[in-house]
């Protein structure tokens, strides 16, 4: 699965194209807002508001100014791989437009530096005068920098997640996709069994086939199905192999609980189905006897399955071939991905007989799957 690397994400948070994508009502409620803080606070605390009000009309086209240029120019262009460099030229540009904003003031507002300084300098460009608003400067660009970064990371996470979900549904089309070629091998050897025989009931098997084509086709592309069309599929599954291997089949499939309404992803249950009898052992009165139980209970799907194994099956060796076959394989996959945490699948053999249980959620129509 591919996923956006940290590296990928920074690059990302920094781009200069993503920077322009926020509208400008944005921009223009945050500089506003801020302003007025701005206005109220000062014009409070110097008691004067008319001041307040010229003193941040000048500040305030400085705050865009240097603010605007670092988030749109030096940030993009330096930051991700110069950041020595970004830091040195931010900080030479927040001096030179601490300058300026020293002049504008003196020129445009008040000459009265003393309000500006917290004391009585003899010239504009005092040291201490100077250094606080340079500091100032520093904490406008610092907090819009950190709202800029904050806000990217939350996109990147937002599209890596995106990603995320596509590769999810990628894979989950590409093991689907695995199951089908694999069904139609196992019915197309049955076919040509028959057809090797010349027997009677291979055009029916064709129809047969012909039904399961139709649903692997047509309903299985879906995230989700009607459980009681996947039950009348396995069905379909089973009069085929019926007409293989006639009387010497014994299929019980039971079904419980209300299963209308319900809907489950597609082909699902299929691989256990083949598998029992791909790998099912005919039983002392040459029968292939094969269990099949579904119960819905408080959305769940509980299915179980079994079949006799002969006493080769008993190694370890061949057990493991049966668990790992690529239908049963891929399904696990498909389990894990489309409910992580949520199912429980136990596959063992014991006392002649190799029994699969599987139970997970089933949602109701108006619901589906991921």
């Amino acid at each position: 699965m591919i996923i956006l690397s940290q590296n990928h994400i920074t690059e990302r948070m920094f781009n200069s194209s993503s920077l322009n994508k926020e509208p400008l009502r944005y921009h223009v409620v945050f500089w506003t807002g801020y302003f007025l803080f701005n206005f109220v606070r000062w014009g409070s605390y110097f008691g004067d508001y008319t001041y307040s009000f010229q003193s941040n009309l000048v500040e305030f086209a400085i705050h865009i100014l240097i603010c605007y240029f670092n988030l749109y120019f030096l940030l993009p262009k330096l930051a991700p791989k110069h950041l020595k460099k970004y830091l040195l030229f931010l900080l030479l540009a927040v001096f030179a437009v601490s300058l300026l904003r020293i002049v504008l003031t003196y020129e445009l507002v008040t000459t009265d530096i003393w309000r500006e300084s917290g004391r009585d300098p003899a010239s504009p460009f005092d040291f201490n005068y100077v250094l606080a608003v340079y500091t100032g400067e520093l904490y406008v660009v610092g907090l819009t920098t950190a709202i800029k970064l904050i806000i990217d990371w939350i996109r990147a996470q937002r599209a890596n997640q995106e990603l995320e979900k596509q590769n999810l549904e990628t894979e989950l089309a590409y093991l689907k996709f695995q199951v089908q070629p694999h069904f139609f091998f196992n019915t197309l050897n049955n076919l040509y069994s028959l057809t090797l025989d010349k027997s009677d009931q291979a055009p029916e098997t064709v129809m047969k086939l012909s039904e399961l084509m139709h649903y692997v086709i047509y309903e299985a592309k879906n995230k989700s199905v009607s459980l009681i069309k996947e039950i009348e599929h396995i069905q379909h599954y089973i009069d085929l192999e019926r007409l293989r291997f006639g009387d010497k089949l014994d299929v019980n499939l039971q079904v419980e609980g209300n299963i209308e309404e319900k809907l489950l992803p597609p082909l699902l249950l299929i691989p256990f189905v083949e598998n029992s009898f791909k790998h099912g052992a005919r039983s002392p009165d040459n029968t292939l006897p094969i269990d099949i139980h579904l119960l819905v209970k408080e959305n769940r799907l509980f299915f179980s399955i079994t079949n006799r194994t002969s006493p080769a099956s008993f190694s370890n060796k061949n057990l493991k071939e049966n668990q790992s076959g690529i239908g049963v394989e891929n399904t696990q996959r498909r389990l894990n991905l489309l409910f992580p945490g949520d199912y429980l699948l136990s596959i063992y053999n014991e006392d002649h007989c190799y029994t699969v249980n599987l139970n997970f959620p089933v949602y109701e129509n108006k619901m589906s799957y991921h």
